[in-house]
């Protein structure tokens, strides 16, 4: 085969387009379009965080840990923050924060102090060793990120971020409770679930944040 005559693969020629064509063959009267965003949005989470997470591995943190450091470095100096606010950061209870921060702290990548202003609170600070990783980590998770998204130009790029903002802030104004019929599978019953999700640390699989 001559150099450049390589075909560029077709926008729906993915397994999510083969599925929705299915559908219409089978319930033509059915309209499953909205599966060609959703379902590619769920598709790439899936095949995106075996590629993004093994830097986390190497380093020796588990699912979610790297979210916590990135809070925490994100934050202004000294980069500390109280666990209901890292619980908020990072989409988890304060359960699940305060697991994660009792293996950060074993590591020496944090600290953990009495929060003074509530007696059974306590504060996470990152130490010259969590942010000296998280620095490292982070330059590791862009590159990733950008080999992810060289397929699209930078004005693609930015075209796709602003939709999804779009929809994602679209999506966070929704009633958290209530549903369509059918097995709420209408977006207020999707809403429902993707908010317990966030709330209870479930369903997740571990994706790293920025």
């Amino acid at each position: 085969m001559a150099l450049g005559s390589e075909r560029e693969p077709s926008p729906d020629s993915d397994a999510v387009h083969a599925i929705v064509d299915q559908w219409r063959a089978r319930l033509p009267g059915l309209d499953p379009s909205p599966m060609l965003v959703l379902g590619r949005i769920q598709r790439l989470a899936s095949v995106c965080d075996p590629i993004l997470r093994p830097p986390f591995a190497d380093a020796g943190l588990a699912p979610g840990d790297f979210d916590v450091l990135a809070a925490l470095r994100r934050s202004a100096p000294p980069h500390a923050l109280p666990s209901g606010e890292l619980a908020r950061a990072t989409l988890v209870t304060p359960g699940a924060v305060t697991k994660r921060v009792d293996r950060l702290a074993a590591a020496g990548l944090v600290t953990r102090t009495r929060d003074p202003e509530d007696a059974r609170g306590r504060i996470a600070t990152l130490t010259t060793a969590g942010r000296r990783l998280v620095d490292k980590l982070m330059r590791a998770h862009m590159l990733n990120e950008a080999a992810i998204l060289e397929t699209l130009d930078d004005r693609e790029q930015r075209q796709l971020a602003s939709l999804l903002g779009k929809l994602l802030t679209s999506v966070e104004t929704l009633p958290s409770t209530g549903g369509t019929g059918a097995g709420d599978g209408g977006a207020t019953g999707r809403r429902t679930r993707a908010g317990r999700s966030a709330r209870t640390g479930r369903g997740s699989s571990g994706r790293t944040s920025t």
